[in-house]
């Protein structure tokens, strides 16, 4: 089995660093560099290589199919970072990508599928409780 499943309840040290669980330190996690980045507001995105050369493709065809595209893409890209696991296995995070998705205190470190997103616990508890219409039907196209 592939993937990152799993949630992980860990603090941001006082050096901005922080622990990958043992369980994503195996597979595509292992590779080096990761790209640690803001996608979403609401948390923080770890991208494997692998997985990044292909988001990182799809940024370039954005770029050369819909040139207004450019601030958006710049946006992304200007706060993305490589970052590699010291021998710990932790990543360092800038202060700016802290403040940027409210990283303080309980930081969650959640599989989800292909990437690791890095959550405040507070805000990805509340985000996952909120049900809407569209939650039963992707449930039942899913898993029927």
């Amino acid at each position: 089995m592939g993937g990152f499943l799993g949630s992980y309840l860990h603090r941001i040290d006082e050096k901005g660093r922080l622990s990958l669980p043992a369980a994503f330190r195996r597979g595509p996690a292992e590779e080096s560099p990761l790209i640690l980045l803001q996608v979403h507001s609401d948390a923080l995105t770890l991208y494997p290589s692998a997985t990044w050369s292909g988001v990182e493709a799809r940024l370039r065809d954005l770029l050369r199919l819909q040139p207004d595209a450019r601030s958006y893409v710049l946006g992304i890209t200007a706060n993305a970072l490589e970052v590699i696991p010291d021998r710990q296995g932790r990543i360092p995070i800038p202060p700016r990508l802290r403040e940027g998705a409210g990283l303080a205190g309980a930081t969650l470190v959640v599989g989800v599928l292909d990437r690791i997103e890095i959550w405040n616990a507070d805000r990805f508890e509340s985000t996952i409780a909120v049900r809407t219409p569209e939650t039963d039907l992707f449930t039942h196209q899913i898993f029927g």
